[in-house]
């Protein structure tokens, strides 16, 4: 029986690592085992990958760009996520697929249908169940309203008007994908967690 695939998408710095803490100490102590991972990341190839991807001394082309994080994410589905589904087990993934798309796609100007012909192999079918959107503005994010910086991240560090494309990249994906589940967040976390709960047991996902 195969397992439930879940991932979390969303602009810099608008709670994502929080919310996904507080699924994972819910799914926890509710006994539900979930195995949790990030892209580009999730085993050794793609941890690599991603220190260069991110690495604010290269400059990286577009299409290389896409590349790189097609090929991290082919050994991250090969070796952890398909595994762990075709044991049955719960999937959480800090961004997957739509992140290129949002990014490259949209962001970069490489164009949706681009990004997906790069990935097409890597991700060979397997897509989430579910998609948890936390919808805020990136001129908004928690980040931003504290006041906090991102030192020698290249993607993170780009213009506002770069990161202003890639949430109306997520917008649009969000408005005609059915497994997309747009959560606006509150200033209070645990809110934004009991949405978040409530989402994905409406859908049968988790207990």
């Amino acid at each position: 029986m195969r397992g439930k695939f879940i991932t979390f998408e969303g602009c810099e710095g608008v709670g994502k690592s929080t919310q996904l803490r507080l699924l994972k100490d819910y799914l926890e102590k509710t006994s539900q085992p979930a195995i949790f991972t990030r892209e580009p990341g999730g085993t050794e190839v793609a941890e690599t990958v991603r220190s260069l991807i991110l690495n604010s001394g290269f400059e990286i082309s577009p299409l290389v760009e896409a590349y790189l994080f097609a090929s991290a994410r082919a050994d991250h589905i090969e070796k952890v996520i398909k595994p762990a589904l075709e044991r049955g087990e719960i999937v959480i993934c800090d961004r997957f697929l739509d992140s290129s798309i949002a990014y490259q796609g949209f962001a970069r100007g490489l164009g949706v249908e681009k990004v997906l012909d790069i990935n097409r192999e890597a991700v060979a079918g397997c897509m989430p169940d579910c998609t948890i959107f936390i919808d805020m503005h990136p001129a908004m994010s928690w980040r931003k309203q504290n006041g906090k910086t991102v030192a020698n991240d290249r993607i993170e560090n780009e213009s506002r008007e770069f990161h202003d494309k890639v949430y109306s990249g997520f917008k649009e994906m969000a408005a005609r994908e059915s497994r997309f589940v747009p959560i606006i967040p509150s200033a209070d976390k645990l809110e934004t967690h009991a949405k978040i709960i409530a989402a994905l047991k409406e859908r049968g996902i988790i207990a």
